[in-house]
Parts: C-alpha cells; sequence; structure tokens
C-alpha cells in the first residue's frame, strides 16, 4: 500500500495525519507540489492525500504547479483511485468533479464544531466518531457538492464541511492541525484574523484546547480511509 501525499503550502502540512500513517508503517511519500516537484506515475500509488495551501482553488490556472496538479488528480480520479483532499484539496477534487468553488458568507478561523448529517452517521469513512467534533478552521472558501456526493459533516458558519462521493472525499476542517502548526499559521496567516475579529494568541489557544481530542478522531479517519477504500 502507497500512500503519496501532496503538500501545496511550505506551512501546510499533514501534522497528525502524516504521523499516523508513519507509526503505522504504511508506504507514504510526501511530495511538495509547490516546489516544482514531478508528479510520479499514477498507477504507482493506491491513494492520494492533497493538503491545503492559501491559493483559491479559483485561482489554479494562475499557478502552474496547481495546474499540473489539477490534471494528474484529474488522471487519478479516472483511474479510479481513491483520493482524500484537505481545505483547498478538497475544493480542487470538488471541482474536478464537476462542482463549483465559492465565497463563504463568513471566513471561519480557529476553534469550530461541526456534526454528521444522517449520511455522515452511517458512513464508514466517520465510523467511531462522536455526532458532534471539535475541528480546527482556516478558509474562506467553500464547495458546492458535486453530483451524486453526499454531505457528510456540516456546520452552522459554513455548512458544507465534508462530502465524499464514491472513493473520492474531502473535507474543509483540519483535524491534522497542532498547536505548534497553528502557532506558524497564525503568524503567517495574521492579517486574516481581523475578518473573525480573533488576535492570534485566540486562534492558537482554540487549537490547544482541541488538539487532545482532535488528535485521536485524526487517526480514526485515517484509519477507516485506509479500510475502507483501499
Amino acid at each position: 500500500m502507497k500512500i503519496l501525499a501532496i503538500q501545496n503550502c511550505e506551512i501546510e502540512g499533514f501534522g497528525f495525519y502524516e504521523q499516523h500513517l508513519v507509526d503505522r508503517g504504511i508506504d507514504y511519500r510526501l511530495i511538495h507540489a509547490y516546489d516544482e516537484c514531478s508528479f510520479p506515475p499514477v498507477d504507482e500509488c493506491d491513494a492520494f492525500l492533497i493538503g491545503g495551501t492559501p491559493i483559491s482553488a479559483n485561482e489554479v490556472r494562475e499557478h502552474t504547479f496547481l495546474l499540473e496538479e489539477y490534471e494528474y488528480l484529474s488522471g487519478a480520479i479516472a483511474a479510479g483511485k481513491p483520493c482524500f483532499g484537505i481545505c483547498c484539496g478538497a475544493q480542487i477534487l470538488a471541482q474536478i468533479l464537476g462542482a463549483q468553488v465559492r465565497k463563504c458568507e463568513q471566513m471561519e478561523i480557529g476553534g469550530y464544531e461541526v456534526r454528521l448529517t444522517p449520511a455522515g452517521q452511517s458512513n464508514p469513512l466517520l465510523d467511531g466518531f462522536p455526532l458532534q467534533f471539535p475541528v480546527f478552521q482556516w478558509h474562506g472558501d467553500t464547495f458546492d457538492l458535486p453530483a451524486d456526493a453526499e454531505l457528510l459533516v456540516e456546520g452552522d458558519v459554513c455548512r458544507n464541511q465534508m462530502f465524499r462521493k464514491g472513493n473520492i472525499a474531502g473535507m474543509l476542517f483540519h483535524l491534522e492541525v497542532t498547536t505548534k502548526e497553528a502557532v506558524k499559521w497564525a503568524e503567517e496567516y495574521a492579517d486574516e484574523l481581523a475578518e473573525v475579529d480573533k488576535s492570534k494568541e485566540q486562534v492558537v489557544s482554540e487549537c490547544h484546547q482541541q488538539e487532545q481530542k482532535m488528535k485521536p478522531l485524526a487517526n480514526r479517519l485515517m484509519d477507516n480511509f485506509l479500510k475502507d477504500v483501499l
């Protein structure tokens, strides 16, 4: 089993997801798409994790690496490969599946609660999840649901939080982010904090308060993904 993780921003890694896959001894390869790396042949990989970036999915064609990635993932989906996208990674997958990406009515930054939909309660990807659970957020865009996709997780501020269509899934929220990473985000994206009237210290504190609850959920999600789609 070989997992290819595609990192799209220097400071936005895979946190708890990566740690858990490595601890499990999964054949895990990380590439930095933003650094003009080359993508391996699709048939060499069993599944794909796609990370976030502050670049909007609607600006894919303005960035060579994202356009190449879009075409690469389109090939992976056409080949029937499982894909799991996080934040902008989820939005790119939604676009490939024919859905629109649009601005949220309000940005979400910091700690939030989301909940399983009826579809999410019965979906194997979220087996063992509580009906409501804590997450970390940092996004201004959201995705519409692709045709025939199911909404698995919803929120109050931004409703569409996680979708699944066959072996393709994407989520806006983050379970993988550690407090250490939240500090980097709060420093790098400090100009966005005014949108939600929060300070850097508040956002980091919210992540810290959620971290120990998010970690086991992040681990369970990766286990469910491996078990259900591979």
